[in-house]
């Protein structure tokens, strides 16, 4: 007769701040933010208070608690799969699992009458995963009577279950392209070995000797790496423990960017159904992993702390599924910025490059006791992917600024859209752009028509190859660039901007942009930074990375802008 199991969940959350966050029994939740936000102490408050609600924790305020199943349903689900002993207390039954028990008068009493936690039951329906406990499941088991012992360690259960070994190797050497393998004949202790498994002869068993020789030539489990072990570890625990509430610490500990991939990836998969997952992660490609197994239950909580107040933004599954629909986030590092305090959205990386580098040059000057904002330098690719990255990273309250060259305000598109998604109206800033674009288009362009057909078939005579080269293409395109007044506007700045009502409403409208987060490069683009140094583009900033970033003086200017981007984000943010 099937087992009606019992089951427990978190049914809502409440941190610090007052804000909630209801839950669901099947969520795959994961808890990202920047360093010292309270991941860590979010999960050791939702393990402490599934035991007694009245524990104090610096994150979670107050948990909900829901449960289905009666007395007889714990009892039938406790006696399907633990060890019991009737000997311990006559007339009280004792079960135990994976180190841990609990005597039947206990655990009716904790079941029944305590609605608000679990009390002696809690680690049997929640456990909290650390990193260490993860090495420690990787190291032998201490070898037990299988028929009449209790299993103490989940290796015990690989005794029981050659298809759970072969469950675990199979998700080993996706990761690790070896086998795991379980000594059953090793004598005190059950170790775990790594390498190609020996095939098994007609005339041979697991514990045959000659099998065991050829087993015992390869390495143990224990001898390796944290990495390996810590993935064992977390396997271990998912694929056996029979707990309905997983909380694992830093799952991609010790594991390079693959393979933390794969164990998200895997950990959602694997999970079981009716079994709450959370994650707390420093780590985009665990994150990404888990987003690629496309999952309906997943929501990203991303935690902030701000004096001892810690508060939650959600992303929830249906904005993860649109967001994680574009190539440009999926397939980029700009899910980093949920692990940043701050991020700023540059258009190339080459802008990227230079304005982190400066940005570190003006810390490193400072005293080691100044606290540093933790800031990520990312780009999207060009002005049109600006709007796309903001809005994704606003979706769950990442501070954002964004940079773009002056040539932003030559169009209404995307202009319109980046002042949108840094959350400002249009309509706040549309008369003193229109005064500025005005003014600049009616300027005299750099080269007039006659100009223009000139310079280009002075390009197209010169080509001789059969196929059109690259490098006329990109001299046609610069002589059409010319062919516009906002060309000389991208390479000069504000200062190309008639005097008078103009140039008033671009001192407005530039200040208005730094509000809501645009900061318009003012010296037009960033070469203007530093005009003495020649080139464009990298070879430019290959050059400008040379210089003294913090003291030379032609670079005033941008440690200027660099600070002035920086300097209305908060700490904590």
């Amino acid at each position: 007769m099937a087992v009606n199991y019992p089951s427990v969940w978190i049914s809502e959350l409440m941190f610090s701040d007052g804000s909630r966050v209801p839950c669901s029994p099947n969520d795959v939740l994961i808890i990202v933010g920047p360093n010292n936000s309270g991941k860590s102490a979010c999960l050791r408050g939702i393990r402490d208070k599934v035991q007694d609600v009245a524990k104090s924790n610096p994150v979670i305020a107050q948990i909900g608690l829901g449960r289905s199943g009666s007395a007889d349903d714990l009892f039938a689900w406790l006696g399907d799969w633990t060890f019991t002993d009737s000997e311990r207390q006559p007339g009280n039954v004792f079960f135990q699992a994976l180190g841990i028990g609990v005597f039947h008068s206990q655990a009716e009493h904790d079941w029944t009458y305590r609605q608000d936690a679990l009390g002696a039951l809690s680690r049997w329906f929640c456990n909290l995963l650390t990193t260490e406990e993860r090495l420690q499941l990787a190291n032998p088991a201490p070898a037990i009577p299988i028929t009449h012992a209790a299993p103490s360690h989940p290796i015990h259960y690989l005794y029981r279950n050659d298809q759970l070994e072969s469950k675990l190797s199979s998700k080993f050497r996706n990761a690790l392209s070896v086998d795991l393998i379980l000594h059953r004949g090793a004598g005190s202790e059950a170790p775990l070995y790594v390498g190609e498994a020996p095939s098994i002869g007609d005339a041979e068993d697991r514990v045959s000797l000659s099998y065991v020789r050829r087993l015992e030539t390869l390495s143990t489990l224990q001898s390796q790496g944290d990495g390996m072990r810590s993935f064992v570890g977390v396997l271990l625990a998912t694929l056996v423990g029979r707990e309905s509430v997983l909380l694992i610490d830093e799952p991609e500990a010790f594991l390079h960017p693959p393979q933390a991939h794969l164990l998200g990836s895997t950990l959602a998969h694997e999970r079981a159904d009716g079994r709450q997952l959370f994650l707390a992660t420093h780590s985009a490609d665990l994150l990404r992993g888990v987003l690629d197994s496309e999952s309906r239950n997943v929501r990203v909580l991303r935690l902030t702390r701000q004096g001892s107040t810690n508060a939650v933004h959600v992303l929830d599954n249906a904005h993860i599924r649109e967001l994680w629909a574009d190539p440009l986030l999926r397939y980029s590092n700009i899910l980093d910025g949920l692990f940043h305090e701050c991020v700023v959205v540059c258009e190339s990386d080459g802008d990227c490059r230079f304005f982190a580098a400066v940005y570190n040059s003006l810390h490193d000057s400072e005293s080691e006791s100044a606290r540093r904002l933790d800031v990520m330098f990312t780009h999207c690719g060009g002005k049109a992917r600006l709007p796309v990255v903001i809005r994704a990273l606003k979706e769950v309250h990442v501070p954002v600024k964004a940079v773009a060259d002056f040539d932003i305000l030559s169009d209404e598109k995307p202009l319109r859209e980046v002042v949108e998604a840094l959350g400002l109206e249009w309509s706040e800033v549309e008369h003193d752009w229109k005064c500025v674009k005005g003014a600049i288009d009616s300027k005299k362009p750099e080269l007039n028509t006659t100009e223009i057909a000139e310079e280009i078939h002075s390009v197209l005579d010169g080509i001789t190859e059969p196929f059109f080269p690259k490098n006329a293409k990109d001299k046609i395109q610069s002589v059409l660039r010319r062919s516009s007044p906002w060309a000389t506007a991208k390479s000069v700045g504000k200062a190309f901007v008639p005097s008078g009502d103009p140039s008033q409403a671009c001192e407005r409208l530039l200040k208005t942009l730094r509000s809501a987060g645009l900061h318009v490069v003012e010296v037009g683009e960033l070469e203007g930074f530093a005009r003495t140094i020649g080139g464009h583009g990298p070879k430019w900033v290959n050059e400008a990375l040379q210089r003294d970033l913090h003291k030379d003086p032609e670079l005033d200017s941008a440690r200027e802008f660099v600070e002035q981007l920086l300097s209305t984000v908060a700490l904590g943010e």
